[in-house]
């Protein structure tokens, strides 16, 4: 083991060969490509936090194109599939939920409106630094898994710690999935990938819906309720890079499967995984719908509020000009009828309190007031 690129991070390498189906004791990331389109054999390796040397000898040892190579460690890759001669290059992102109280994680400098938490240290949260994505996120972060499928080889490197490969493990030993060939091991990788976009876009739509319910709360200020409202939306159109390309990825390895003639044992459970990543993709469409709803309903009600402000103040300033004016009239420096008269003081004091009276009663009445 050893320190990956100075993140305080462990290189950890694991894998595992099946021969016949069943497990061989022993595994060296050296002597991958000794077994390499051996009859009966599978080859799983994980390469977690890796450095630069064990990313070289992993290039040289299952001569690997430089790109594919460039693509792993690139510090900003988007979901998709690549096909190289002997071997199909992907790149998908697990996403992996903040516990509640997790205080959140912004870029640096608070670029995109965030100005908290600027010095937090990415790697201590098991943030992916290759992803800028997952920095910006406030509910959950991305952890970037890049897949090297050959024929009877399932390499996964993962830049940052966070997503749970013992998952992936304890999936296929509960399917025996070495028994059905590269394709069920690639299958219970994307499998734990999918399940937690679904359970991402799950979470969302509870907080959207949450949401919902504080438009309508007094208690609850505007100004904060914006905040939250802003940072699911951003939340979500993160979600929405990693989920909706999952499609393409699954749909390409299908296509696949199908102009190599792989075994038709794995086609209802690779419908099942598309079936899953669409409904994914097609929530986040709904959810998106959502959250402008909640923006547009948050906007008519801070209108509404306004005018009923704006109506309230309109009827108190006629109500203190009624008396301004007959107070201000009687005031005239001319001889006019009562004026200088106990009577005429009352006459004004009456005039003042009916009018004021019928004013306040026809707004009480319009729900001016």
């Amino acid at each position: 083991m050893s320190d990956a690129a100075g993140t305080g991070h462990r290189e950890v390498v694991r894998g595992q060969i099946w021969r016949h189906g069943k497990p061989v004791e022993g595994f060296r990331l050296d002597e991958i490509s000794e077994h390499l389109d051996a009859p009966d054999t599978l080859i799983w390796a994980d390469l977690d936090c890796p450095d630069h040397g064990t990313l070289t000898a992993l290039a040289t040892e299952l001569d690997l194109d430089p790109f594919a190579i460039q693509d792993t460690i690139a510090a900003a890759e988007r979901v998709k599939t690549v096909v190289y001669g002997h071997y199909t290059f992907m790149t998908v992102y697990a996403v992996i939920p903040r516990p509640p109280k997790d205080p959140g994680v912004t870029d640096p400098g608070a670029r995109d409106g965030g100005t908290e938490n600027s010095d937090v240290d990415l790697t201590a949260l098991g943030v992916d630094r290759h992803s800028p994505f997952a920095r910006r996120a406030k509910s959950f972060t991305l952890q970037r898994i890049s897949i090297f499928l050959m024929s009877n080889a399932l390499i996964t490197v993962r830049l940052a710690p966070g997503f749970d490969i013992q998952e992936v493990v304890d999936r296929w030993n509960d399917v025996g999935g070495e028994q059905y060939g590269i394709g069920a091991l690639l299958h219970g990788v994307l499998d734990v990938v999918v399940d937690g976009h679904f359970d991402a876009v799950q979470r969302l739509d509870a907080d959207i819906e949450e949401l919902e319910e504080l438009l309508f709360d007094e208690s609850t200020g505007n100004r904060p309720l914006q905040r939250r409202t802003y940072d699911l939306r951003k939340d979500l159109v993160l979600l929405r890079r990693v989920v909706v390309p999952m499609r393409e990825v699954i749909a390409a390895i299908q296509r696949r499967r199908f102009e190599n003639h792989a075994p038709a044992e794995l086609d209802p459970h690779f419908s099942d995984l598309y079936d899953h990543a669409l409904r994914a993709a097609e929530w986040t469409e709904s959810l998106r719908d959502m959250i402008t709803t909640v923006f547009e309903t948050n906007l008519a009600l801070n209108d509404a509020r306004l005018n009923t402000v704006m109506k309230k103040l309109t009827g108190w300033a006629a109500i203190i000009a009624v008396p301004t004016a007959i107070t201000g009239f009687y005031g005239q420096n001319v001889n006019f009828p009562l004026f200088g008269t106990t009577i005429g003081y009352l006459v004004s004091t009456v005039l003042i309190v009916v009018v004021v009276g019928l004013l306040y009663v026809q707004f009480r009445r319009r729900d001016w007031l």
